[in-house]
């Protein structure tokens, strides 16, 4: 084999590695039937969700998930796959989820979170959590519901007619 050739299959696998490293989950998807015009649009929702979906050789995916002492994701690197790449967690499933209602030529096989491989439901299920904001919201408001309760005791302790 001609050694640039070698050299640039060595290259992808490292620029492959990563990214899986690099990202909170990594979600394997099905897109054949989908249209061009489809794949942009696709593309444009995952960019705006800090996600990105690109197209890989399996081969080249299970050397890098070798390379990176990453598990393996086995069954799912059959036929053509596009990856997405999400830096939060559930970012890049919630926005394939949703797309995928609208167009069932998309179908989530599965994908690996925090360096464990998941099923197409368990990836669904990743979908279905808060982002980031959503889970600070929800702790704000596990603070601040005491408080809350402590002021209103004490307003009502305050309103109530003195007893003579």
């Amino acid at each position: 084999m001609n050694q640039q050739v070698l050299q640039a299959k060595k290259d992808q696998v490292t620029e492959i590695a990563k990214s899986i490293s690099e990202s909170g989950s990594v979600t394997v998807v099905s897109y054949q039937g989908l249209t061009v015009a489809e794949m942009q649009e696709l593309r444009k929702i995952l960019e705006k969700e800090d996600a990105s979906m690109t197209v890989y050789k399996n081969t080249m995916v299970r050397r890098a998930l070798e390379e990176g002492n990453q598990p393996s994701l086995g069954d799912l690197l059959n036929g053509p796959n596009g990856f997405v790449f999400s830096k939060e967690i559930a970012k890049g499933p919630k926005a394939l989820t949703k797309f995928a209602r609208y167009h069932e030529a998309l179908v989530v096989k599965g994908g690996i979170v925090e360096g464990k491989v998941l099923d197409a439901k368990g990836m669904k299920e990743v979908a279905k959590l808060p982002d980031k904001n959503g889970l600070i919201a929800m702790f704000l408001s596990c603070l601040n519901a005491p408080i809350t309760k402590f002021a209103a005791t004490i307003k009502a302790v305050a309103e109530r007619p003195a007893a003579n």
